[in-house]
């Protein structure tokens, strides 16, 4: 996670001022980086279980990641990729009936307010204890970035994690799910190797089948995708592409 140094003032929105980004110093996507299916995920038939009750997650995915001025925005997310491919995902899996779940989960770096042990205090306080943000600033950071907001329905879940890397403990995700009976967790979001590939950890221990789509997903550093895809794919959940999810949903 990349924390900019700098403190606010009052007359800005944003927690941090703008800072200027080239484009070209980042990958416009990751796609090249999603490894091949493990074997084990090539003898399921990943169509049949696309069809099974069904839940989206969106993670993560707030103006601080793809906004100028947000706190996490030095790390170039907007430039590479991930909200087009979770825009296509989410419009698919809405398309499909038996998406029964969507939930667009929150992931605040202000962590003053969140319940921690002196480890997760000392780590909170490493990412923004510096930052002299107004609560209208932080409410900006928090919030979901438009392009998804412009996506939420009626009766679709919006919280905020409360643990380190998992919306599994101390949220009604698990209970949620389970009353309506999802098996299956489609993952998109940021960061790949913190809070995507805890959910998918976290899914597995519920019983549940977590996919991840890699390219609506991205690491701090995309140096970073390569060993996170490969570690999550040899051993937690498929990591398949946005355009092989339209495909295997039939909608492509």
């Amino acid at each position: 996670m990349t924390i900019q140094l700098e403190t606010t003032t009052s007359e800005r929105p944003t927690p941090l001022p703008p800072i200027d980004l080239d484009p070209s110093d980042y990958p416009a996507n990751n796609l090249d980086a999603i490894p091949p299916l493990a074997p084990h995920w090539q003898s399921l038939d990943l169509r049949e279980i696309l069809r099974r009750p069904a839940a989206f997650l969106s993670i993560s995915q707030s103006n601080s990641l793809y906004r100028n001025g947000g706190v996490q925005y030095a790390e170039g997310h907007a430039h590479r990729g991930s909200l087009d491919a979770t825009v296509r995902v989410a419009k698919a899996a809405r398309s499909a009936p038996n998406f029964v779940s969507f939930n667009w989960i929150g992931y605040s770096v202000f962590r003053d307010q969140y319940p921690q042990t002196a480890f997760d205090a000392a780590q909170y306080s490493s990412w923004t204890g510096h930052i002299d943000a107004t609560p209208a600033q932080r409410d900006w950071d928090d919030s979901l970035v438009d392009e998804l907001k412009e996506l939420v329905e009626p009766g679709d879940s919006e919280f905020n994690e409360r643990a380190l890397q998992t919306a599994f403990t101390g949220t009604d995700l698990p209970i949620t799910l389970a009353r309506k009976k999802v098996e299956v967790l489609i993952l998109t979001g940021i960061h790949l190797d913190w809070c995507i590939e805890g959910n998918a950890r976290a899914a597995r221990d519920h019983g549940l089948l977590p996919i991840v789509v890699g390219d609506a997903t991205g690491a701090q550093r995309p140096d970073q995708e390569p060993a996170a895809f490969e570690r999550i794919n040899n051993f937690f959940a498929p990591v398949i592409s946005s355009h092989t999810f339209l495909e295997l949903l039939g909608t492509a």
